[in-house]
């Protein structure tokens, strides 16, 4: 009697726990992480952190069906050098599908050389590449003080990298949104909470392409 009680119940167990394992499974697979690698523009620098971007691009993938896991890594007063040294852990830890790299600004506002911000972000490019990650570059614009040959050569950077390791580029970050005051907090460097949505736009639009179909 008990052996013909296991011979009916084992396999249904079985069948169970694999079933479960799948389902666990399916659910990872159709998961994955973005990693937003970026400065106090990323970082929601003076507004309410679930007021900015990144947390409205988390929205923006939920509602409309992406199994993304966006993960907010931006530091205030990051360089690309800054930034780069905290990466190898990050990639490690989060195992990014994708990474959006937003960089540049803090150091072209401390006059830092071309040359080392654009060495920076091609290291950043490359290491997240050895982690199997598609990258996002989001260009930055200095102020208009810095003179427009300058900004035409800060731009170059990104454009030259983005060439080079065949990536998206968002242009300029803050596009319609630096060049109004209205968007912008008092210190005319950071974008306030009304700004959020249009430069989450701006990520959105190439970033698109590159997520998986929505579920």
């Amino acid at each position: 009697m008990l052996k013909t009680f296991y011979r009916q119940v084992i396999p249904i167990l079985l069948g169970l726990v694999i079933s479960i394992n799948h389902t666990v499974s399916a659910t990872d697979e159709t998961q994955a992480n973005i990693l937003v690698l970026g400065d106090s523009l990323s970082g929601a620098y003076g507004i309410d952190r679930d007021q900015g971007w990144v947390s409205l691009l988390q929205q923006q993938l939920t509602e409309k069906g992406y199994g993304y896991h966006v993960i907010n890594a931006s530091v205030s007063g990051d360089t690309t050098r800054t930034a780069l040294s905290r990466l190898e852990p990050a990639l490690r830890s989060h195992q990014p599908a994708i990474v959006i790299v937003a960089l540049g600004g803090n150091d072209g506002l401390r006059g830092l050389a071309l040359t080392e911000i654009e060495s920076s972000l091609a290291s950043i490019i490359e290491r997240s590449q050895q982690y199997h990650a598609r990258v996002l570059l989001a260009g930055v614009r200095l102020p208009p003080n810095y003179g427009a040959a300058y900004n035409a050569r800060f731009a170059a950077v990104y454009q030259a990298l983005a060439r080079r390791y065949a990536i998206p580029l968002v242009p300029k970050i803050l596009d319609q949104v630096a060049d109004n005051p209205a968007l912008m907090q008092s210190d005319g460097i950071h974008p306030n909470v009304k700004a959020q949505p249009r430069i989450m736009q701006n990520i959105w639009e190439k970033l698109l392409p590159m997520l998986k179909p929505a579920q």
